[in-house]
């Protein structure tokens, strides 16, 4: 059975549509298993996604980033000659792929060596939304204590 309904989550979850969007997206659209890639965890925020791509030049090979999503697409180009092959296991054929990439994940560079395409990604969270620790202070630092300061200031003025 690779049949999930999500209907209970979409009725019991808010704010979680996004994520059921993604599952039915993935249930719809199976990952070509061409080219062959692999996705390594770097250190704690740093990703690298490494392809093989045989056959390919840099000049054939498109990456772009479109807000959480990286696409890498192969055009190979046409050759002139009219060839023979008693034997093809280099598929030297076109491709795209997509990666979906989580919050704040960024494309930080590509390099392309050998036949191996390395995209290095990063894991960027904002100061913002990152967890701070809120310290807890005594019964004399309370707001009502920072009010009575004010007054007595204005009083004096």
């Amino acid at each position: 059975m690779r049949t999930f309904d999500l209907a209970p989550l979409y009725r019991s979850a808010i704010g979680f549509d996004r994520l059921a969007q993604l599952l039915n997206e993935q249930r719809a659209d199976a990952q070509p298993s061409y080219p062959p890639y692999n996705i390594e965890l770097v250190s704690e925020d740093k990703y690298r996604i490494v392809m093989a791509l045989a056959g390919f030049s840099r000049e054939e090979i498109d990456i772009i980033t479109e807000r959480d999503s990286l696409h890498v697409t192969g055009r190979k180009q046409k050759e002139g000659g009219e060839r023979t092959f008693l034997h093809r296991g280099i598929a030297a054929r076109d491709f795209e792929q997509r990666f979906q990439l989580a919050n704040h994940v960024k494309v930080t560079g590509a390099t392309f060596e050998n036949g191996m395409l390395t995209i290095d990604l990063v894991r960027e969270v904002p100061e913002a939304l990152k967890p701070r620790k809120i310290e807890i202070g005594s019964g004399s630092d309370s707001i009502s204590g920072a009010t009575v300061s004010t007054l007595e200031q204005r009083q004096a003025a």
